[in-house]
């Protein structure tokens, strides 16, 4: 860990803690299609983590101005519901080991999500995560999201730590970009994407599932 004191940890929730980045990426396009719009991966992956006041001027830069946003993610989310209802919301590999872990060390944790709280505590709840969190900062909570680095700075701020005291675990170059400008030490867990010639200057490491990074903190 090159003798960085680490005293709090900092966790995106989608595709990082749970495996929900697939569903935003099935079902935005599916949400999409009926509305006779075709949206491909990249415009998925290009608004991954980005907060709503970015999102909506990206897709409507893709999709022309009369692109309907917020009835097409209102169809989305209804969409995802669904399918959490019907099969559940499973954990990314190695999010126990590494949760238990840091709380066994007396590392406190925070998570910093672009989600809307309503929905993050259904999630961190139904998933029995919840209560490893000392704070939970949403994107509804803040005024600029990511890939502004206003929620990481809340967050540390929340854990009453500074910013280069806490670690950030991203999956999304939009995270890592809000997390790397507020401060932080950053490790990027891949799902979706891999890092890329931008982001990689911006990484303190690089692991293949949470439970690999437990390897930094020793």
């Amino acid at each position: 860990m090159n003798n960085i004191i680490i005293k709090g940890a900092v966790f995106d929730m989608d595709g990082l803690l749970i495996d929900t980045e697939k569903l935003y990426l099935k079902y935005w396009k599916q949400a999409a299609a009926d509305f006779g719009y075709t949206m491909e991966d990249e415009h998925v992956f290009a608004i991954r983590s980005l907060a709503r006041k970015y999102s909506i001027p990206k897709l409507k830069s893709f999709f022309g101005e009369g692109f309907p946003t917020e009835e097409i993610r209102a169809r989305r989310t209804e969409l995802i519901n669904a399918h959490i209802e019907k099969y559940g919301i499973e954990l990314k590999k190695g999010v126990l080991e590494l949760l238990d872990y840091l709380k066994s060390h007396n590392i406190k944790l925070a998570v910093a999500t672009a989600t809307q709280r309503e929905r993050t505590i259904v999630y961190l709840s139904k998933t029995n995560l919840f209560n490893y969190f000392d704070t939970v900062i949403c994107g509804d909570m803040i005024e600029n999201g990511k890939p502004e680095p206003d929620i990481y700075l809340t967050a540390a701020e929340k854990l009453c730590f500074l910013p280069n005291q806490c670690v950030a675990f991203e999956d999304s170059p939009n995270g890592i970009k809000s997390a790397y400008s507020a401060g932080c030490h950053v490790i990027m867990i891949p799902d979706m994407t891999p890092p890329d010639n931008e982001i990689i200057p911006m990484l303190s490491a690089v692991y293949e599932s949470l439970d690999k990074s437990i390897y930094f903190f020793k």
